[in-house]
């Protein structure tokens, strides 16, 4: 009966003790050192404003959450490929991960200097607005490059971490992809 109750209490104590410890294996980025300069890696080419230093890399500031979290783990199991993502997913813990992708979602995207698209929208883009205006990642204010490149991946079948993507994209003819590309970046 004794023994019992001492593993009773033991079971208690650990079950209180779980959240604490979880609560301190966390990383946040103002306190801790050493993941805060894992994330400031990703400063080098997504910059610390929000805006990326070249026209083929995407704003990750702002950009939703679990679209992030998933680009993330794509690229560390090798679903999509990108030399310095791959090596930066593989860095990261499992919860630095999700960390950093919370701390860019919760960062404003960046604002833009010029004025929203002044052209109609290229035919077939409603077909992209009914996910990315909602589940999907952001795509207004990309880069051009960026998402002439990623449209153009997906429809060579380059990028397969999107089955829907891959057949939308390879069923629309590269001067519409660039149409559409265009267009997005300029709002």
């Amino acid at each position: 009966m004794r023994t019992q109750i001492v593993f009773g209490v033991l079971v208690v104590l650990a079950a209180l003790a779980a959240p604490a410890l979880t609560a301190e294996i966390i990383p946040d980025p103002s306190t801790d050192r050493e993941f805060s300069a894992k994330l400031s890696v990703c400063n080098a080419c997504h910059d610390v404003n929000g805006r990326r230093k070249n026209a083929t890399i995407p704003v990750i500031w702002g950009q939703q959450e679990n679209y992030l979290v998933k680009q993330l783990h794509d690229f560390e199991n090798g679903a999509r490929n990108d030399e310095v993502m791959l090596w930066m997913a593989k860095t990261l813990t499992q919860e630095e991960l999700r960390v950093a992708a919370t701390y860019f979602a919760k960062q404003t995207w960046p604002a833009r200097s010029a004025g929203a698209a002044s052209t109609p929208p290229p035919p077939g883009l409603a077909v992209c607005q009914g996910c990315h205006d909602t589940t999907a990642p952001r795509l207004a204010g990309q880069g051009y490059e960026y998402l002439v490149e990623a449209m153009r991946r997906f429809a060579e079948g380059e990028r397969k971490n999107n089955a829907t993507m891959m057949k939308m994209m390879a069923a629309i003819p590269p001067a519409d992809r660039e149409a559409m590309a265009r267009y997005l970046s300029g709002l």
